[in-house]
Parts: structure tokens; sequence; C-alpha cells
């Protein structure tokens, strides 16, 4: 007997299957299981997937918009320099409070695994103290990797590197940092040299905001590449933004990108933000400020969608729906082929749990029972529709449950209801 049993459910590779589920694993998966179960999931004709995943967040800041007040030029440098005052005035339990909130919207989304930058910058490092406990707190339901980021530059600030390597003793996961914003370009490359051994010294993995920028010289990617490959870092790397890629010269980025693809660099766009932050000091034609993503998925790089701002001082909307990431991503980087729009669904599931190296993901015998049952068919519908997640199970348990999104619908000589699933061919 299985503690619990999901039927009939479509797998995202289109086949159907049964899952069978015993205390936090799933024991069997098949097309069809005849043993009982505790409980049942009718998932006929739904979706099935592995939980959602945001691979880029800033969790220490989310829902604070407004405090202090409103970032009125909608820029990336007012947001840095707002956020600057709040740290200082955020208590640890404030923090603490927004996060716990905001992982209850990330639960009932099928949001399960988060990596998020915590600011390293001040002495008192009350971010670091906060993601910390809010980790412990949500450890049975959503698998939370922090990152050391030192907002203001490793070097731009007398103790920025210090505070760093504190937060990493802390028990913080990953190195981070933002060689864009360091003084000079150089300093900016110092800085990457720097992480990139610390990350090697420590067995850590690193992820980097790396040329958020509408500067085309800004390019800091080159050498995170180069540096990744130096110390054998492959795999464990991610550069994210980069959205100074929009506006390099053609040739210089038909170099530059099988040297990303030889180091194991992956790559994360944040649609949402870079789009309304990027091109801001641009008149006409406006750039759309996300980076290069089919041509990187073409070089063979691993490319995954990041939701960074939810209600802060930088973004000013959001929800906690990876599958809105998806959809504004499928928009701007014009990916609508049926096979581009599939892999958007792909980006914020099984290519995010591989960027951030999730353990023990996926619909597969031995895997982590966790799984979402969405009112859609297929993936690609799921990103049209971002549907309601009918069932969300996190560890071996059903976290949340949300009831279909049917209309009824009052015309003469028309259905009763009304739903907007119609998968695509």
């Amino acid at each position: 007997m299985f503690d619990l049993l999901i039927k009939g459910g479509t797998l995202p590779d289109g086949s159907v299957a049964d899952i069978g589920i015993t205390g936090d694993t799933i024991a069997e998966i098949a097309p069809a299981l005849e043993s009982t179960a505790k409980e049942t999931i009718d998932a006929t004709g739904d979706l099935v997937s592995p939980p959602f995943v945001d691979p880029h967040f800033h969790m220490d800041a989310t829902l604070s918009y407004g405090q202090p007040r409103v970032n009125a030029s909608g820029t990336l440098l007012e947001g840095i320099n707002l956020w600057g005052e709040l740290r200082e005035e955020a208590s640890v339990e404030d923090m603490v409070e927004r996060a716990l909130t905001y992982c209850d919207w990330a639960a009932s989304m099928g949001l399960l695994a988060i990596r998020t930058h915590v600011d390293t910058t001040p002495d008192h490092l009350r971010g670091v103290t906060a993601m910390l406990e809010l980790r412990e707190a949500v450890k049975d339901y959503i698998d939370l990797q922090l990152v050391a980021f030192p907002q203001d530059g490793l070097y731009r600030t007398e103790t920025g590197r210090a505070n760093l390597l504190r937060a990493l003793d802390m028990g913080v996961d990953v190195v981070g940092g933002i060689p864009h914003f360091e003084r000079t370009m150089q300093e900016g490359a110092d800085s990457l040299v720097d992480m990139c051994r610390i990350a090697a010294e420590r067995g850590l993995m690193v992820d980097i905001h790396c040329d958020e920028t509408d500067d085309p010289l800004s390019r800091h990617i080159e050498t995170l590449a180069r540096e990744t490959l130096r110390h054998g870092l492959g795999g464990r790397v991610a550069g994210s933004h980069l959205t100074s890629m929009h506006s390099m010269d053609n040739y210089y980025v038909s170099k530059l990108l099988p040297l990303i693809a030889e180091a194991g660099v992956s790559a994360i766009p944040n649609p949402l933000i870079n789009i309304v932050l990027q091109g801001r000091h641009d008149s006409f034609p406006k750039r759309r400020g996300l980076t290069r993503v089919k041509e990187m998925q073409a070089h063979g790089i691993a490319v995954g969608w990041g939701q960074d701002c939810v209600l802060d001082p930088w973004y000013s909307l959001g929800t906690g729906d990876m599958l809105d990431v998806a959809f504004m991503g499928l928009h701007v980087a014009q990916m609508t082929h049926p096979e581009e729009m599939a892999r958007c669904f792909t980006m914020v599931t099984e290519t995010n749990a591989q960027i951030i190296g999730l353990e023990g993901y996926g619909l597969k015998k031995g895997a982590k029972a966790s799984l979402v049952v969405l009112d859609a068919a297929t993936p690609t519908e799921a990103v049209r529709l971002r549907p309601a997640r009918l069932a969300v199970v996190a560890k071996g348990k059903i976290i949340s449950r949300s009831a279909r999104g049917d209309a009824t619908l009052s015309l003469p000589g028309r259905p009763g209801q009304v739903r907007r699933r119609h998968a695509l061919p």
C-alpha cells in the first residue's frame, strides 16, 4: 500500500502514468499501478509535473514594495539605493515574516525550490541571519538555497569581502557577486578571480549578477567563464541576468558563446525584471533588455528563467508563479515554435533544477516525492493558461489544493460552463 497515489496523470513528455508515493519518496511510477493507497488523487487528463524551481530571487527584500518609498524612476540604481536604506531599518523579524508570507504564495503555486541572494554588504548581516532562520523554517516543504551576495560590490565597501566570507562561514551555500558594480572594470574582473578562487577552495557553487547593464562593453561573463575553466568549476557556475549581451557586437558574441559553453557556465535571465529595468536610458528604439536566450541554447548552454523580484524596490508586481515568468520569457525571447514553447516550461522545472544542483528532483522512482497537478493537458497549455494548481505535493505530503478555473456562463444557446483549456496539436 502506498501513502499517496496519483492516478492517470499526463507527464510533461506526454506519457500517462500512475505515481505511487511512500513516505517522502516516489516508490513506483508506471502506466498502471494496482496497489491501494491511503489517499488517491485522480489526475486523469491533467498535467503532473515536477515542482517549479526559481534559480534567482531576493527573499530578504520581497514584499517590501513602497518601503521606504516607491521607486519613482523605475531604474535599477534607484532600487539599489532604496534597498540600501531599507536594509538598515528592517529587523530580522520583519524579513522573516515577509519571506514566510512569500513562501506561502510559492508553496500554493508549486514553487518548491528557490535560490535566493542575500545581501552581505552591511556589517550587521541581519539579512543573512533572517534567511538562515527562514531556510530552517520552510525546509519540510521548500528547498531554499542561499547565495552570499555583496550587493554594493566585493571591493566597493571596506568590509565587503570579509562580510561575504563571514556569511559563508555562517552556512550560506553559494558564492555570489556583482562585478559590473565595482568601481572599475578591472576591479570587477579582479572580484571574479577572487570569488571563483573562494568557491574552488570551499567546494561551493557560484552565482554572479553578471553584466546587468545596457553597456555592451560590460563583458565580465568572459572573465567568469575563464575562471570557471581555470578552477574546474564547470556545472557549478551561473551567470545571472547577462543583459549587456543584448547590446554586444555580434562578432564578439560569436566568440563568447562557445567560451561559455566550453566552461559549462549556466545562464539565468530574469525576463520580468530585465525588460522593466533595462533600456531606461533609451529613447527609441528601446532595447528589450533580455539576453540572447535562444542563441545560448543553440550552443548547448543551460538557460533557465528566474523570477528575481516580487513587490520590492525593483519590481512593483509579481505573484510567485514561475509560469508567469515562463510566459513573459516566451514572448520577449520570441520562443513561439511548439518546441520552444514547451522548452519554456522545462526551463522553470528541470533546467532550473539542474542549474542549482537540486538533488532527488524529478518524476522517477526513488526521487523526492514533490510534484504538482495542474489544470492543463500539456506544458505549453500550462504556460498559456498559468492554470490552477489542483494539488501540490511536497516531500510526500499534500500541502495545497485549488479548484479548477472554470466559469459559469449564462448565454442563450451556449454551454453553461467555460473552460479555457484547449491543447495545441
